[in-house]
């Protein structure tokens, strides 16, 4: 080799476990004569390297520009040691526990040389349903703690035979310590089960393809947990699938074969085709083609679908020569955790599911599939799971930090994080907590993440609301401080986070619901402040509803309120001709408001949207969260880009409305529409609200920038999922000159709220607290 004048010893942290990254490691030392060992450690990959100095700088730079594609270094600490005169370089056998620097990586899609090896009959993988390598498969839901290693996955149980062992520990092989490798011979093996429990005989794979063809649903065990599969193209069975599973309404994800099937139904840009086939296989709203021939029960008053590419080899050869597009829903009962064990599966889908198609590799950790959407050709997420989680986000605090903080996320659409060292570590999607099985999965997620991340929390932050089951579930932590965060500044605090603003800005927030500093539902709010205060600016009037929750539901009740509150004389005739059939529960709602009893004051959009939404007939009773404004949202054009909404920007028309006192009053807008309706109108109703609600928030921010000089505007809130006041708002406000931040990493939605407080927590706890008791904090 020559003359050795340095050797290095390198600690790369990150994602670099279960990606490939020993063998790069390995290669890259072969190409510059260098020697030494490679290992994985419980705080990340340690490398001990000699040989020449120029060599060894060569070495260096190149782990940072040419690492694999799914290894996410955060850090490369490298110190300077005497020459040993190692004669090779080799990969040795992990040691050290987790220090919480090293993490997992998500669960992977399917590789292409994967799916070569699947229908190459010379390859031991051939047709093989857990086919994976070092670049794809399963991780994070096989994982049960780190160093990640074969012993310490699902995988344990399963003695490789001698084809995969060589292949296991052959330095410059593909599947070199890929710790799920597995082959036909000693890996998971599939099987069907009806739902008495008898075990069908023959082939798995052609008996599951002629179920599905002949109309049955099928419970499959994923990657993450179970799904729910049927024909997509056969109505009854969708129909039978809703009725079973108790979801009347709300949208069914698809998976198609290819992106050719996808094309058929979808409008579909090149860059959410790459998204769809990315390693993260996301599902991905799409605009639905005009020509689109699938059932509209699959998404129901919405011109979209949800759709997904096969991720894993199961699903590949399922779709193989089964039919080409699937049903792909999550395998729970509404409002129920996804299951993830055959126990489960059978007890909770045995009602469902005519056949349940099984296999013996236990799903360590639950987690759902994602559900993105694009906006200007960027992710937007509705929910973040597999293939993203547990990827950690950097956020704007002290990189030294030693305090460790849990932000315990809201009780819908529920996730949590936890942040540790600069890194914030969001759990996968959990949903409602209103459910025993919903708390269980919550404490059993966030056990194994703080297991994961070495982690006991000092800090829980929570929300604000006196009643959240989220904030009940760590009434036991052994935290020393405890937190309370108004509902929309953690929503402000998150988009501010994941945009890695550190100084006051504007939060407009539009949001369904949440607890406010006056005890009134909060939901049109216009903020100002950092992550440590938040005073409330400007919001949209409070309207009186009656029985809280039950108005959630109820649209029809919060357009009463509305018409009554502010119609006038019009307004009450309006009523009494929308709602005919429920005159004695209007009547107790008009005597409930006059006498101010069981009513509860809200200033939300998304009630608002309901309002208008069951004002037009779109949407009287929902039987999911955010239907009636999803549907209404509907009324709108899908604007696919930045240059569509220019011209939308420009012939905008919206009701007037007033501003008085930091509080939007739509009075004037409501006896607009009123006027409309009574003209005939109803079609453009619906853009001309939109529109409106744009100019609301424009206007409030304006006069906010004015009073404060601020410039920098985040967006934030359930209500930004609809993509047309979002797109519009973003354009109009940078044509007056603000900075708009919106979200591209976590959810808008709830499924963001846990990384806002988590963030209010530390600054509240580092500059206000010295962490020593609770504080809320507010102006």
């Amino acid at each position: 080799m020559g003359t050795v004048d340095r050797r290095m010893e390198l600690k790369v942290e990150g994602v670099v476990q279960g990606v490939g990254f020993r063998p790069f490691i390995y290669r890259l030392a072969k190409t510059y004569h260098l020697n030494g060992t490679v290992r994985n450690d419980g705080a990340g990959v340690i490398i001990d390297i000699e040989g020449k100095k120029e060599n060894t700088n060569h070495f260096l730079n190149n782990i940072l520009t040419e690492a694999p594609a799914l290894a996410n270094i955060s850090n490369i600490q490298h110190k300077e040691l005497k020459p040993l005169g190692y004669s090779d370089f080799v990969i040795v056998k992990s040691r050290g526990q987790t220090e919480g620097k090293v993490m997992v990586p998500p669960d992977i899609a399917t590789c292409s040389e994967c799916k070569a090896d699947l229908v190459n009959p010379t390859d031991h993988h051939y047709r093989y349903p857990f086919t994976n390598c070092t670049n794809c498969g399963p991780r994070f839901t096989i994982v049960q703690e780190l160093p990640y290693d074969r012993n310490k996955t699902s995988m344990q149980t399963f003695i490789m035979c001698e084809a995969c062992e060589k292949e296991y520990n052959d330095q410059l092989d593909r599947r070199f310590h890929a710790q799920p490798v597995a082959c036909p011979n000693c890996g998971p093996m599939v099987q069907i089960i009806d739902r008495k429990g008898k075990k069908r005989k023959g082939d798995w794979l052609n008996l599951c393809q002629k179920l599905l063809l002949e109309g049955k649903i099928l419970a499959i065990k994923s990657l993450g947990g179970f799904h729910l599969a049927c024909d997509a193209k056969n109505k009854r069975a969708i129909r039978r699938l809703r009725r079973l599973k108790n979801r009347p309404h709300k949208p069914l994800a698809i998976m198609c074969r290819d992106v050719d099937i996808v094309r058929e139904y979808c409008h579909v840009s090149e860059y959410q085709l790459d998204l769809l086939k990315s390693p993260a296989a996301p599902i991905v709203v799409l605009e639905r083609r005009h020509d689109c021939d699938l059932p509209r029960e699959l998404s129901p008053g919405q011109n979209s679908l949800g759709v997904m590419l096969p991720y894993t080899p199961l699903h590949i050869l399922i779709m193989e020569s089964g039919p080409s597009v699937l049903v792909m829903t999550s395998g729970n009962n509404s409002n129920m955790p996804i299951c993830i064990t055959n126990q489960d599966a059978f007890r909770q889908l045995g009602q469902i599911a005519d056949y349940f198609v099984v296999h013996d590799r236990p799903i360590e950790n639950r987690c759902d599939d994602s559900v993105v959407t694009t906006i200007s050709e960027r992710p937007f997420f509705y929910r973040r799971s597999r293939g993203y989680v547990p990827n950690s986000i950097p956020v704007p605090v002290d990189q030294n930090t030693n305090i460790s903080i849990v932000g315990v996320g809201g009780d819908l659409k529920n996730t949590f994080c936890l942040l540790k060292g600069g890194l914030a570590y969001l759990s996968p999607h959990i949903g409602d907590l209103n459910t025993i099985e919903g708390e269980g999965a919550y404490l059993e997620s966030l056990a194994r993440f703080k297991s994961l991340i070495h982690i006991e929390p000092e800090v829980v932050v929570v929300d604000l609301h006196p009643s959240y089951q989220s904030s009940a579930l760590v009434e036991n932590s052994k935290a020393l401080h405890k937190v309370a965060v108004q509902h929309h500044h953690a929503h402000m605090a998150s988009c501010m986070a994941e945009n890695a603003i550190n100084e006051p800005v504007i939060g407009a927030i539009l949001d369904g619901t949440g607890y406010g500093l006056d005890g009134n539902l909060w939901g049109f709010e216009i903020l100002q402040g950092d992550y440590v205060n938040c005073a409330r600016k400007v919001h949209l009037d409070y309207v009186p509803l009656h029985g809280g929750d039950s108005s959630v539901r109820n649209p029809w009740k919060v357009a009463v309120s509305y018409l009554l509150k502010y119609g006038g004389k019009d307004g009450e005739e309006l009523v009494t001709k929308l709602f005919q059939g429920k005159e004695q529960p209007v009547e107790i709602i008009k005597k409930l408001i006059k006498t101010n009893q069981n009513i509860t004051l809200a200033s939300s959009c998304g009630r608002l949207f309901d309002a208008v939404s069951a004002i037009l007939g779109i949407c009287q009773t929902a039987s999911y969260e955010g239907q009636a404004a999803i549907e209404l949202g509907e009324l709108v054009p899908w604007l696919a880009s930045d240059t569509e909404v220019e011209s939308f920007a420009r012939s905008t028309s919206p009701y007037p409305f007033l501003i008085k006192n930091g509080v939007i009053d739509p009075e004037l807008m409501i006896k607009g529409f009123i006027k409309d309706i009574k003209r005939g109108a109803q079609n453009k109703i619906g853009k001309k609200f939109h529109d409106t609600v744009v100019a609301m928030v424009v206007d409030s921010v304006q006069l906010v920038g004015e009073e404060t000089n601020l410039r920098k505007v985040v967006l934030s809130g359930g209500c930004w999922q609809n993509r047309y006041l979002l797109m519009l708002t973003k354009k109009m406000l940078r044509d007056r000159g603000f900075e708009v931040y919106y979200h591209k990493l976590v959810p808008t939605n709830d499924g963001g709220l846990s990384l806002g407080q988590v963030m209010v927590g530390y600054w509240r706890c580092k500059n206000v607290l010295g962490c020593s008791g609770t504080s809320n904090a507010y102006q």
